[in-house]
């Protein structure tokens, strides 16, 4: 796999570690993740996130949802790091959009 089919992601609780994934599953799960996320706080659990994404999401990348976790944890703590999602420090945790 070439490099313009990685991309670099951050991680909001390791500042100044990067690691390169797939772009395009990236990309995908982003789309997801910011079109059901609430811009309200306290926003939505990890879980509720999840389940509201899986109807929307690329079956051609995640058939059947697979996988789909570990993508949204990874897209939601790098887009904490840059500062597009924000954590509400609640029991469970819950996301929002912040732009």
């Amino acid at each position: 796999m070439s490099d313009d089919h990685k991309i670099e992601v951050e991680n909001v609780n390791v500042p100044g570690h990067v690691t390169r994934v797939d772009r395009a599953k990236y990309e995908a799960m982003k789309t997801a993740y910011l079109g059901t996320l609430t811009d309200v706080a306290p926003g939505m659990t990890a879980a509720e996130a999840k389940e509201a994404l899986l109807a929307v999401l690329d079956q051609e990348l995640f058939p059947g949802g697979k996988t789909s976790g570990w993508w949204m944890k990874s897209v939601q703590l790098d887009l904490e790091a840059k500062g597009i999602v924000a954590r509400s420090e609640t029991k469970p945790l819950r996301f929002y959009r912040v732009t």
